[in-house]
């Protein structure tokens, strides 16, 4: 087997890697779940965001055409979680749950490691999913209703949150000093967040092609997407790198939902 057909399997199971870890979609390849395919997959993880996000949207398109502004915002919210099947969600609430807790390091840990949904977990749930119904709502009843570039906007929203992630993995230490979920991905490099960046850059030109926006327009959204993600992503790991010592793959969670309510509220603004 040549090289370059080594690599571009590689590049595939990566692929492949990426959305059966991050999506719910059904794709019936077995790959092996090894250091170079994980760190490999982290590339990957726009893409699995933007099939979530496309989804999403095209789910409450025809919702919206269906229903009043709020139901279908509802039934939207949860077309999302559950092709991520709430792994991100679960993520946030484990995490909510540990550093809300006031505790030690070691025993917040602990916290986070318990299956058992805490108070504080729930309480943030709640706010969170608050906050994004709330704003999925306002885009159906806005003026002009749900048109397709604020459609093409929501698509866009995953595929920036989950690249944060992979800069979050290669960016900060392990909580858990080599054990936990996070873990995995030990051989992530920035030369995979690089990577992943650039397929999602690429991806926010099509979305942008798709709805007829300028060069600039497609520029602009592009460099908007990049510095909010890694603001609040950044901004967020750092905090929790104060509390816990490191991340943790419920943190990794934790930031893609905050980096996705983030990016929710600036779709607000530029569509509006």
């Amino acid at each position: 087997m040549g090289t370059w057909t080594i690599k571009i399997k590689g590049h595939v199971q990566a692929g492949v890697a990426a959305m059966q870890f991050l999506t719910r979609f059904p794709i019936p390849i077995t790959v092996p779940f090894e250091a170079q395919t994980l760190a490999r997959s982290v590339i990957y993880f726009p893409l699995a965001g933007l099939a979530i996000g496309a989804v999403t949207a095209a789910a409450f398109s025809l919702l919206a055409l269906l229903l009043p502004a709020w139901p279908a915002a509802v039934l939207a919210l949860a077309v999302w979680i559950a092709l991520s099947g709430g792994l991100h969600l679960d993520g946030w609430m484990d995490t909510a749950d540990g550093v809300l807790s006031h505790r030690s390091r070691e025993k917040m840990l602990e916290i986070m490691k318990d299956s058992r949904v805490g108070a504080m977990g729930v309480i943030a749930a709640v706010l969170l999913l608050l906050f994004k119904f709330s704003l999925l709502a306002e885009y159906a009843q806005g003026d002009e209703g749900l048109t397709f570039g604020r459609l093409a906007l929501l698509a866009a929203v995953p595929v920036w949150s989950r690249w944060w992630m992979s800069a979050a993995i290669a960016g900060f230490p392990n909580a858990r000093q080599g054990e936990g979920m996070g873990a995995l991905f030990h051989a992530v490099r920035p030369r995979h967040v690089i990577g992943g960046g650039l397929g999602a850059a690429a991806m926010t030109a099509v979305i942008c092609a798709a709805a007829q926006w300028s060069w600039a327009e497609t520029a602009a959204l592009t460099a908007g997407a990049v510095c909010l993600s890694a603001a609040a992503g950044y901004a967020g790991a750092r905090w929790l790198t104060r509390r816990l010592g490191g991340l943790t793959g419920d943190t990794y969670g934790a930031l893609n939902e905050l980096v996705e309510a983030v990016l929710l509220a600036a779709v607000y603004y530029a569509a509006f």
